[in-house]
């Protein structure tokens, strides 16, 4: 065998010595010692480098004559050479090699079947295309086919991206995002809520009618739903009336379980969806838009409710609660307007009472400056929501309803969504002031959870706690009120493990609701940095340079070549903003 011409991992070489092991000299000089089973004998010889067997001619003519067979290596280099010699027995395997015509098949040759021989220069020809339409994006040409692989991972709609891969970029979401931005494919798209995963179209489900049930008629009082002027899902309208010992809260709110039934094809849609998913482009609801038009508070003339009737002490403490379906008649005021109805008084007094008890029972209150995104064509507005004291007003009468209503589930073993909140971790005392102090408590503010149960809610200064006035938005105020309502008729309530289901679930979606909203708002407050830039006021709420920019609802850090002290005021200007990382830069003025 010495002087063999043999396969050793696919290369040519040559044997010089046999025995256990034989010892081999490659093409480039180089010399091996491997096991006689792991190479291949081509010829028996003699051979000397370099081989050049030349093209074989009759590489087709071979094939159809053998198509769908198997051969030796001899055969096959004698039908495409006319002899069998070291250099053609080296060129008939590196034809089989190459796998067009012929493919190996351990020391065996098998000359393709027509069909798969179509097949794989089918295959061949779009491998070509590809690699010609990557060429073609590299330069800047937009393909769209490529373009779209590329848009789909910025949206997360698959996971990864061969076409970034062969331009040698990361196959991330932001990647290619950085991408699409750069070469003007996308301008300021915000792919945020599809890359969690949200549905962005709202249900597309039919109603039910509303049932004929006893309805207490509270269409003689008065009933003011107080919401920003932009609201288009009022689910709660408030009254309140002084009396000897106290007050008459009303608290009513949109009838949304009189519809929507547990386990029901609503039901489970919004249990899907978790909350209305609120964005700068528009809200996505969690139900039907034809449920909002059916039950929103004031959108007709006498609306459906669930009316929560609270008799309150001078001192805030609530004395009793009744809860029952209702008509009311209901009318729409913005909080602005609400700040010049003489009316609404006694509310006003309730709430200053109802929020000092709370806080000598411990809680805190979050002062930072809030600003509304909105998107109105291609044009970005921030509008800086104003500290109305009517927006107060209805918090502490929503306060009141939610700590009657959790009350009211424990006296009566109803299985219930209850919201706890741990104490901060932080001493309030031990905070700074202004605005830096409440930056600081907002980083160490404990994350309020719902159970089945109960538990105080120490940010909220309650023993017991539940949001009950918002079915049209959120999942779990619906699941509150199916159980009240099943309650009240005598029907079977939900278990406890059917309410912690709900629980699980409504809470897993609604974490990616508050991220996709969070990441929107930023992201459409960097466009509108981009639009009009920006010089305004940075107030310091960290030592280590951290800005907050009340006027737009951002933070940003900058390195200092001084120390300043904390809620110092200093104007700083936009530089720049990267739309895939979310990031900002400002300098001071």
């Amino acid at each position: 065998m010495v002087g063999a011409l043999v396969i050793y991992k696919g290369k040519p070489a040559l044997v010089e010595q046999t025995g256990e092991k034989w010892l081999l000299r490659l093409a480039d000089g180089s010399q091996q010692k491997v096991r006689p089973k792991d190479v291949w004998l081509l010829h028996p010889g003699p051979v000397s480098f370099p081989l050049e067997p030349g093209l074989p001619t009759e590489a087709e003519a071979a094939w159809e004559l053998l198509q769908g067979e198997e051969v030796a290596l001899a055969t096959l280099a004698e039908l495409l050479y006319g002899q069998y010699t070291p250099q053609s027995a080296y060129g008939a395997y590196q034809l089989a090699q190459e796998g067009l015509w012929f493919t190996l098949e351990g020391t065996r040759i098998r000359a393709r079947r027509r069909e798969e021989l179509e097949a794989l220069r089918q295959k061949q020809a779009a491998r070509e295309a590809y690699q010609a339409a990557i060429a073609r994006l590299a330069q800047g040409e937009d393909v769209p086919e490529l373009r779209r692989e590329i848009e789909a991972l910025a949206l997360g709609r698959r996971q990864d991206s061969p076409v970034l891969r062969a331009l040698g970029l990361a196959e991330t979401p932001e990647s290619a995002q950085a991408y699409l931005v750069q070469r003007g494919y996308w301008r300021y798209q915000n792919p945020h809520p599809s890359r969690l995963g949200l549905r962005l179209s709202p249900p597309d489900l039919p109603l039910p009618s509303l049932a004929e049930e006893n309805r207490r008629d509270l269409t003689h009082l008065p009933a003011l739903a107080i919401d920003d002027e932009e609201s288009q899902d009022p689910d709660d309208a408030v009254w309140v009336e002084r009396q000897e010992k106290g007050f008459r809260l009303y608290v009513h709110v949109a009838d949304v379980a009189a519809l929507v039934w547990p386990d029901s094809p609503l039901d489970l849609e919004a249990r899907r969806r978790g909350a209305n998913l609120y964005l700068p482009e528009g809200t996505v609801g969690m139900l039907p838009p034809a449920v909002t038009l059916e039950l929103g508070l004031g959108l007709k003339a006498i609306s459906p409710a669930l009316s929560f009737e609270l008799e309150v002490s001078r001192e805030g403490e609530v004395c009793s609660l009744a809860i029952y379906p209702s008509w009311v008649r209901v009318e729409r005021l913005s909080y602005a307007e609400a700040l010049h109805r003489p009316e609404l008084a006694p509310l006003a007094e309730l709430a200053q009472i109802f929020r000092a008890r709370r806080l000598a029972q411990g809680a805190f209150e979050l002062a930072l400056p809030e600003v509304k995104v909105r998107l109105e064509g291609e044009a970005v507005r921030l509008a800086p929501l104003p500290p109305y004291e009517s927006r107060v007003w209805v918090r502490e009468a929503m306060l009141l309803a939610g700590q009657a209503a959790a009350g009211f589930a424990l006296e009566h073993q109803i299985p219930f969504p209850f919201a706890t909140q741990e104490a901060p971790e932080v001493s309030l005392e031990a905070l700074p002031e202004g605005l830096a102090g409440m930056w600081a408590l907002r980083r160490r503010i404990r994350r309020a959870q719902l159970k089945t149960s109960p538990g105080p809610h120490r940010g909220l200064g309650l023993p017991l706690y539940a949001q009950v006035t918002s079915p049209l938005r959120r999942y779990l105020d619906l699941v509150a009120h199916q159980q009240l309502r099943a309650f009240l008729a005598g029907k079977p309530v939900l278990s406890r493990d059917e309410v912690l289901l709900r629980v699980g679930a409504a809470e897993a979606v609604a974490d990616l609701v508050r991220e996709a909203e969070r990441k929107s708002r930023e992201h459409w407050t960097l466009v509108y940095l981009l639009q009009h830039g920006y010089c305004g006021p940075g107030v310091l709420v960290e030592r280590q340079g951290v800005f907050l920019l009340p006027e737009l609802g951002l933070s940003t850090s900058l390195a200092m070549g001084q120390e300043l002290p904390l809620n110092s005021t200093r104007t700083l200007c936009f530089v720049s903003a990267d739309l895939s990382r979310l990031s900002s830069s400002f300098r001071l003025s």
